[in-house]
């Protein structure tokens, strides 16, 4: 596969490259750039941390997890390409030397990266913004005050013109059907490659994919890299719906949801890191049908549909039925997902992760309800949960024990018993059976809590 970027201002073309090739693994061995570290190589430490330039956006991402084809067009910059033409340090890095944000080291290259880029687009909420980067000797207490520190600083020129030195936008072609790596620029040229070859495997954000060639060294066979399909990706909305494209990143979902459904955007929040966030796709976090993925409870708790596409051929269905069993969904072999919608609603939905971590974790259960009521009775009730099956999985026992019935304690605590009939949760290094159970159910009381007004946060409470 030909690739054409630029890296720290300097244009690179490569013919011929191995699609799977990770960028970290290039820029180490190919080009000496070892700034750029190799810690757990799974997206999960942030030591790989680089800044990646598309338009007149900048994003931080995980190195180690990102394929070379994925920033075909774009502008790539290392910690090496912070320092000024003349030398002088990013005021990232001067301030980690003045507030002594580093011991061994091994970390600071991710962790400026990190910094450079919140920097550059005037993100100041720095816990959020360095929740990727994970340092084991320094402590966080001074990288922190060194990124508080350049908070009112200006940008290096040098990096304010990244946008205009990317590549201009490449002709568009359609892949032909017999070709094992492709690229394709819309959804109409993947449906009909991945319809020719659907054996093959669709990369989009690479955060569950990338770790199948780093942790489990497979071969992927065809691919397709759907990064260039422009119209797969975006939230559009009507009067009465609102429709998210399968290649919308999580940090886009996080941004457009918040005014309509905050609960949901918090819960987003709580999605692994920055860095994860920039690539991982609301259609990947479906499609790989994880029983502990964070999207699919909050959309079906919403009522989504999912849009299935193979070839001409489109077909919908609401979103609980899209998982069958675990690692079985209803998707035919070279069928994709195009986009999810889910009905305009009054905001009703509370989303509640529960994870041995605030940041970058995986949910032991996550929780999303969304209960309606008129007067003093429960109208309808959505109770969907994550990680109490092998598929994400609405209550409905528990619901109907809440349909009807007026928004009391004594209605909760019957539809939290009701709720055992639902699931058979398993134990594993998470959390025991027992513990996911009951911890599901007490999210019942938590909901009707909150809704009286009281405080529930663990971050909000205070003695």
């Amino acid at each position: 596969m030909d690739i054409t970027f630029f890296l720290n201002g300097n244009p690179v073309s490569l013919t011929d490259v191995s699609p799977t090739t990770t960028l970290l693994d290039w820029l180490r061995e190919e080009r000496r750039l070892t700034g750029t570290k190799e810690g757990c190589n799974e997206g999960d430490c942030g030591a790989c941390t680089v800044m990646v330039t598309e338009g007149n956006i900048s994003q931080a991402l995980n190195g180690c997890i990102l394929f070379l084809p994925q920033v075909n067009g774009k502008h790539v910059t290392t910690v090496e390409g912070l320092a000024a033409p003349d030398g002088a340090l990013h005021p990232a890095q001067t301030a980690m030397i003045d507030h002594h944000g580093s011991q061994c080291g091994f970390c600071t290259p991710g962790f400026v990266v990190s910094m450079a880029t919140a920097h550059l687009n005037g993100s100041t909420d720095h816990d959020t913004q360095l929740a990727g980067n994970l340092c084991r000797c320094t402590g966080y207490a001074p990288i922190i005050r060194a990124a508080e520190a350049i908070t009112d600083q200006p940008v290096p020129d040098h990096l304010l013109f990244l946008a205009k030195n990317t590549e201009a936008p490449q002709p568009l072609q359609t892949p032909a059907l017999d070709d094992p790596v492709v690229q394709p620029h819309s959804a109409d040229a993947l449906a009909a490659w991945y319809a020719a070859n659907p054996d093959a495997t669709l990369i989009a954000g690479a955060t569950d994919v990338g770790l199948w060639v780093t942790k489990q060294f497979r071969d992927l066979g065809k691919v397709a890299f759907l990064s260039k399909c422009a119209d797969l990706r975006g939230i559009t909305q009507t009067a009465d719906e609102i429709r998210i494209g399968a290649m919308t990143t999580l940090t886009e979902l996080e941004t457009a949801i918040a005014p309509h459904h905050p609960s949901f955007a918090a819960m987003i929040r709580r999605y692994a890191s920055v860095q994860v966030r920039n690539a991982a796709t609301i259609g990947g976090n479906i499609a790989n049908g994880s029983p502990i993925g964070d999207g699919p409870p909050a959309l079906i708790a919403l009522g989504a549909t999912l849009h299935l596409r193979h070839g001409e051929a489109r077909r919908s269905l609401a979103l609980e039925d899209f998982f069958i069993d675990y690692g079985k969904q209803d998707r035919a072999p070279g069928e994709f997902v195009e986009a999810i919608t889910f009905p305009k609603q009054p905001d009703t939905l509370r989303c509640y992760k529960l994870s041995k971590r605030f940041d970058q974790d995986i949910s032991a259960v996550c929780g999303c309800l969304s209960i309606t009521r008129e007067g003093d009775r429960i109208s309808a009730a959505r109770l969907a949960y994550g990680g109490m099956a092998g598929i994400p999985k609405r209550a409905s026992t528990a619901e109907a024990a809440l349909i009807g019935k007026p928004f009391t304690e004594a209605t909760m605590r019957a539809a939290m018993a009701a709720m055992a009939q639902d699931f058979q949760p398993l134990s594993d290094m998470r959390a025991s059976a027992e513990y996911r159970l009951k911890t599901a159910q007490n999210m019942l009381l938590r909901y009707l809590h909150e809704a009286q007004g009281s405080a529930t946060n663990v971050l909000e409470v205070a003695p």
